[in-house]
């Protein structure tokens, strides 16, 4: 056995998933029969896009709730925050924000408002 052999494979602080706080709308966590926060293993890179495929994966009832089943672009009515910042225009491998990935701040999914 060589030195390191029993970590050799191991996931390393750098590859390990990491645990996201995802709060959901009251009308998503219904459907998926959630509460309203959810964690979710995010694998490396740690991005927007790869935080909604794992929310997907883990409860396929959102699969085209959050993002068009087709072109994967969030719907309308539909916003991406992170500590006090709107990220839904940002791209999908757009970089989580280091406080969401140590798990200090959640990432919130809203449904938006409109009308008069």
């Amino acid at each position: 056995m060589t030195p390191n052999s029993e970590t050799r494979g191991a996931p390393t602080a750098a590859t390990a998933p990491r645990a996201v706080r995802v709060q959901l709308p009251h009308h998503l966590r219904t459907l998926a029969r959630v509460p309203a926060e959810v964690v979710i293993e995010v694998g490396e890179p740690a991005s927007l896009g790869s935080l909604l495929d794992a929310l997907e994966a883990r409860h396929p009832v959102l699969r085209g709730t959050v993002r068009d089943h087709v072109t994967r672009r969030r719907r309308p009515f539909v916003r991406f925050f992170a500590c006090r910042e709107d990220l839904s225009q940002e791209p999908p491998d757009f970089p989580l924000p280091a406080a969401v990935l140590s798990g200090a701040e959640p990432f919130l999914i809203v449904g938006a408002l409109a009308g008069g």
